[in-house]
């Protein structure tokens, strides 16, 4: 049986707005341009899928234009779908503003990807060795934690699981946390949620903090790389790019990083093609922008 990624993630319609600056308080400020396309963990998917690595949505989705969106652009990159449609909600979505410098601000509106139950949970069968990526999104308190945080504590051995606690990581139910911290062998972070999630002042003080409760840690760093933090921490360094949207990079970092732990890579060497994987994708507008394989190792090669 072919080994995949398995995300339990929320994917949902990423619609961006590009402008020159955040407003005000009160303000207004004009986009140039918009754009609506599937985000979330669609990126994760497909930033995997397109390093080689089989993969399937075992997330909710709802029915209506959001939804058949969604559906349309999994099955576009060849991901499969394992549950059917919820019946009562539309998959949701949120606004993304992307500022001049390529960073991203999100507002989000829940929909049927908030309500996973257990039922659906049951009936996902993971195959030998297949990998499980875990969204923080899907673990508050108003969305799927009391369903999903039990479900991950109950994945038997043999499956490398991950959870990626994004940007509201500081608003997980602390039992929730725990609950997955027990089990997951992973936990991939940018800068900011390493520290939100420990007080520290730094990635290294904040690595020291997070292996005290998890198993193994990504710190990413953004261009500078990213810390993996297993019995001692080691520096990744990353790529000089022109950066021209971060919108999905961390999504891209962690299917690419997860696909090169089902290859056999090591960690180190898989958050190396993360970290190509991630550069690539910062130079595309657009929130799915990962790279195929072939393009990875062409940065791979040049970087020697």
């Amino acid at each position: 049986m072919t080994t995949r990624l398995v995300s339990v993630g929320n994917v949902i319609v990423d619609v961006t707005l590009r402008i020159p600056e955040l407003p005000e308080r009160g303000g207004d400020v004009l986009a140039r341009d918009t754009g609506s396309t599937p985000g979330g963990a669609f990126n994760t998917l497909v930033a995997a899928a397109r390093q080689g690595l089989a993969s399937a949505y075992g997330g909710a989705h709802g029915v209506g234009p959001h939804g058949d969106r969604v559906r349309s652009a999994l099955s576009a990159e060849g991901i499969s779908v394992l549950l059917d449609p919820s019946p009562d909600a539309d998959t949701g979505f949120d606004i993304a503003l992307v500022d001049d410098e390529g960073e991203r601000t999100f507002v989000t509106v829940f929909g049927a990807e908030a309500r996973l139950t257990a039922r659906d949970l049951a009936s996902i069968s993971l195959g030998a060795g297949d990998l499980v990526h875990v969204s923080g999104y899907g673990l508050l308190e108003r969305t799927n934690a009391h369903v999903l945080a039990p479900w991950v504590a109950g994945i038997g051995p043999g499956h490398t699981v991950l959870l990626d606690p994004g940007p509201l990581a500081t608003t997980i139910p602390g039992e929730a946390l725990a609950t997955v911290a027990g089990r997951a062998d992973w936990l991939s972070c940018n800068l900011r949620e390493a520290l939100s999630l420990t007080g520290a002042a730094d990635a290294g003080a904040a690595a020291t903090v997070l292996r005290e409760t998890w198993s193994a840690v990504i710190i990413r760093l953004g261009p500078q790389g990213c810390l993996v933090v297993q019995d001692e921490a080691r520096f990744v360094p990353g790529f000089a790019v022109e950066a021209v949207d971060t919108n999905g990079a961390g999504d891209a970092h962690t299917g690419a990083f997860l696909a090169g732990l089902a290859s056999g890579e090591t960690p180190p060497t898989a958050a190396r093609r993360a970290n190509a994987c991630a550069a690539i994708a910062v130079t595309r507008r657009g929130p799915a922008t990962a790279p195929t394989a072939a393009e990875v190792q062409r940065l791979l090669d040049r970087a020697g």
